[in-house]
């Protein structure tokens, strides 16, 4: 999950120079990652993993980080 979903960050929503350094506990929204990003992020968790983020969580703390996003995904799965 983890994978798809940095993958799909990276591709379609920031540009980084080195993706692969990026780590878990890096800051997403310091690196770009804006309301339009997180809309469209929390869009594809939803498709993609069938479940439904609800929108009073949708807050700077559960989408931080990568391991913050997938803490907060995994409480709803």
């Amino acid at each position: 999950m983890q994978e798809e979903i940095r993958a799909f960050i990276f591709s379609e929503l920031l540009f980084v120079d080195d993706p692969a350094g990026f780590g878990d506990e890096d800051d997403l929204l310091d690196a770009g990652l804006d309301s339009m990003g997180i809309m469209r992020l929390v869009l594809f968790v939803e498709e993609r993993f069938g479940i439904s983020l609800p929108d009073d969580e949708l807050e700077p703390d559960n989408l931080r980080t990568l391991g913050r996003l997938q803490r907060w995904i995994e409480r709803h799965r």
